[in-house]
């Protein structure tokens, strides 16, 4: 294994994500890709609104990509501490086909992730990346599943 992708999502099972990763590629001395997907900024046309009719969007998209950077790094700190070569992206897409996307173009020999606590329902409403990662991805998916 050379190449091992974690995708976080800063939920709460984010740490134990990131330390199975860490932990993965330690051992196989593999290099640590540490990526996160921000959803992109929705349309304003579909409201009937340009930009600056709604900037309220426009500053929690800002205010999301700002904090997102900050815990990547934190993420990129914590895993310098433990795997040799370590590298970092925010994505804006979709979780999925990003993902997707990015470990096919670095030729990803295994993704990490985690799973959310919501329930069938939510997952059947909403999807779930970790589901779609496993059926679609091209490579092994680790699911690690949410703290209790």
């Amino acid at each position: 294994m050379k190449t091992i992708i974690t995708a976080l999502d800063f939920s709460n099972a984010f740490p134990n994500v990131l330390d199975a990763a860490l932990q993965m590629a330690d051992l196989q001395d593999a290099i640590l890709h540490i990526i996160h997907v921000l959803e992109p900024e929705p349309t304003y046309t579909a409201y009937g609104m340009t930009p600056e009719e709604f900037p309220a969007i426009q500053v929690f998209q800002n205010e999301s990509q700002r904090r997102a950077e900050a815990l990547l790094n934190d993420a990129v700190a914590k895993a310098r501490t433990r795997v040799k070569d370590v590298r970092a992206e925010l994505i804006i897409g979709s979780p999925l086909h990003s993902i997707i996307d990015y470990a096919q173009k670095h030729k990803a020999d295994l993704i990490v992730i985690g799973t959310h606590c919501h329930g069938v329902v939510a997952a059947l409403l909403i999807g779930s990346v970790a589901e779609g990662l496993v059926r679609k991805a091209m490579c092994p998916t680790l699911v690690i599943p949410c703290a209790p």
